[in-house]
């Protein structure tokens, strides 16, 4: 590369972290809830570009909260271990050897990968489940799903304790019933709880589509909550997009002050979403 080349590029990188300055200053000390799925968990770079990113976010002052899935990985495993799942209505029944699977893959294997991506950038990441500290209570969503759990009360300490000492928690999706059953939940739903409850700055849910579009096919980079009613409503809104927006509405609705639905396969969307006027996906507001 000729020198020339090289100098415009420094000015760009130079450029760029000086337009970020006034994001950096409205995001200090803000609460930021990422929920992690599709491509940014399929690798270990797409992984690792993540974690330095998330770490990034806390070393200017933001605390984030990742929530995680992990549906495939937990798929492999149930198939390595030859059990066998029942649907109902297209929805998995979670006896209780599932559970028991799912509960190990993702406060297992899952969770502790994203730790360990985030301590190898030099951050401080703490796994944990909703079952510890009492993060997540839950009631039973459907007697005929098994244990799938719904969050019905949060207590957020344990988060905050992390938070003053710049540690990075990274939450599996599982949580306790009111007799100590363990749960599993929904990753969007645990995420849109765990935000609500902080009443988050922000709600981020990586996907692996390019957010929100209208009747024409056009990504909708904004919308308001009675935005998305109607586009449901018509059937603009349909399929797997209609569990995150009702996540997101109902993060909204509930004291986060606005999510976001990110394609988490633009290298670095997270910070492109936050930090940035392009943005990367659909921001929902009340």
């Amino acid at each position: 590369m000729k020198k020339q080349d090289m100098n415009r590029d420094w000015i760009a990188t130079a450029e760029t972290l000086s337009s970020a300055l006034p994001y950096l200053q409205r995001y200090d000390g803000a609460i930021v809830v990422v929920k992690l799925g599709g491509h940014a968990m399929g690798s270990d770079e797409a992984m690792e570009t993540f974690a330095r990113d998330i770490v990034l976010l806390r070393q200017v002052g933001v605390n984030p909260v990742i929530v995680h899935g992990g549906g495939p990985m937990i798929n492999a495993m149930l198939e390595k271990l030859d059990i066998q799942s029942s649907f109902v209505n297209g929805k998995r029944v979670t006896d209780g050897a599932t559970m028991d699977v799912v509960e190990m893959v993702l406060s297992g294997v899952v969770n502790k990968r994203i730790v360990q991506a985030l301590n190898r950038q030099g951050g401080a990441g703490v796994g944990l489940s909703g079952k510890d500290a009492k993060l997540i209570t839950c009631r039973q969503a459907d007697p005929d799903l098994g244990f799938v759990g719904i969050p019905d009360q949060m207590d957020t300490t344990v988060l905050r304790h992390l938070f003053e000492q710049d540690m990075i928690p990274v939450i599996a999706p599982i949580g306790a019933g009111p007799e100590g059953e363990t749960f599993n939940i929904n990753g969007d739903t645990a995420a849109g709880a765990i935000a609500a409850a902080l009443k988050a700055d922000r709600l981020l849910l990586l996907t692996d589509v390019s957010g929100v579009k209208n009747a024409a096919g056009d990504v909708v980079t904004e919308l308001k909550a009675t935005d998305v009613e109607a586009m449901t409503r018509d059937g603009v809104i349909n399929g797997g997009m209609i569990p995150k927006t009702e996540t997101a509405l109902s993060a909204v609705r509930n004291g986060v002050r606005a999510c976001t639905i990110v394609d988490g396969r633009v290298p670095n969307a997270v910070l492109l979403e936050l930090f940035t006027d392009h943005g990367a996906g659909s921001m929902i507001r009340p």
